[in-house]
């Protein structure tokens, strides 16, 4: 196997962090903005703003006027500010708890386009590429569910009623007004300081949508992580592909050697981190769960942040009335 040089692989490494660099000042323009220039940047992009919430308003006000009904309870899992704040591992500690079990996700950089069925009742029907690094995660951490990646998320659900599912789960399926649903809204905790929407903060649709929903859960009150490593070595290296890498930094052990953020959903090479590997000195590379999909067939060492949510007795109970018979 051929090798990259050290001195090659330093030059991408500066790349890396030149871009996290950029990522996280952005991260904070949107979330939190302390600088002047940021605080003014965010005023000034207030009129594209605008705009933008009003587009979104419109197409959402016209969805919920023609509501399409699947005769199928449908679950849809969303968040209003762009970027991760607990949705996926959410949804997977919910899904969890029922049977005949379809997750339908727009699948975020996977290679592949139109709809495809990742797995079918616990079975693989296709590779991390073709199904992108969340749907790959929800296949691999579900037992016995139905997972389909589709932009066109009505053919999804179609197919899925075809396949004898009862259950769907929508995968920030929060902006599909269009299709009768139970809407759970996942908030950040801590909550941005910027309330303003893209471009000049955080969020995709209007904050006041919050008290539009069926149900709202935020972290700490409404279910709780619980992290631990496993396979954790005496050198691991944090190699991540997620957005706000940041938030992982509570979790992080003391013997962490580095850290090295690429974009989200990067689709890794296993040269590439062999090279980190050895430049480094590591003696594993430490990531998280949705990265790990993307390196289950690498022969590397692996040290995994297992991470797994418990939902709290009132929300279950919550989401299981709407999900009774109706008389």
């Amino acid at each position: 196997m051929s090798t990259i040089s050290v001195s090659k692989l330093k030059k991408s490494q500066k790349i890396v962090f030149n871009t996290s660099k950029f990522v996280f000042w952005v991260e904070d323009y949107l979330f939190h903005p302390t600088t002047t220039f940021q605080k003014a940047l965010s005023y000034i992009l207030l009129p594209l703003s605008a705009i933008y919430c009003s587009v979104v308003l419109i197409k959402r006000y016209r969805g919920k006027n023609n509501k399409i009904s699947f005769k199928i309870p449908i679950i849809s899992i969303g968040n209003l500010t762009i970027g991760g704040n607990g949705k996926t591992p959410f949804c997977i500690a919910l899904a969890k708890d029922y049977e005949d079990v379809t997750i339908i996700l727009r699948g975020y950089g996977r290679g592949s386009h139109g709809l495809v069925l990742v797995s079918q009742n616990g079975q693989m029907m296709c590779d991390v590429q073709a199904s992108g690094d969340e749907a790959m995660l929800y296949a691999r951490s579900i037992p016995n569910a139905t997972v389909i990646v589709s932009e066109d998320r009505v053919e999804a659900i179609l197919f899925a009623k075809k396949l004898g599912t009862k259950i769907i789960f929508l995968d920030d399926g929060f902006s599909k007004s269009f299709i009768q649903k139970f809407d759970i809204l996942v908030r950040p905790n801590p909550e941005p300081t910027n309330t303003f929407c893209l471009p000049s903060g955080p969020y995709r649709e209007p904050h006041f949508l919050y008290d539009k929903v069926d149900l709202v859960v935020c972290e700490g009150t409404d279910f709780k992580r619980h992290v631990n490593i496993i396979n954790a070595t005496p050198q691991m290296l944090l190699v991540t592909a997620i957005s706000k890498p940041s938030r992982l930094d509570q979790y992080l052990p003391d013997n962490l050697i580095g850290k090295v953020n690429f974009r989200d959903h990067y689709m890794y090479k296993e040269e590439e981190l062999l090279n980190l590997i050895q430049t480094y000195g590591a003696t594993s590379i430490l990531t998280t769960q949705k990265d790990a999909v993307k390196m289950a067939n690498f022969a590397i060492p692996l040290s995994i942040l297992n991470l797994e949510v418990e939902i709290t007795k009132e929300i279950k109970e919550k989401i299981n009335t709407f999900l009774a018979p109706k008389r």
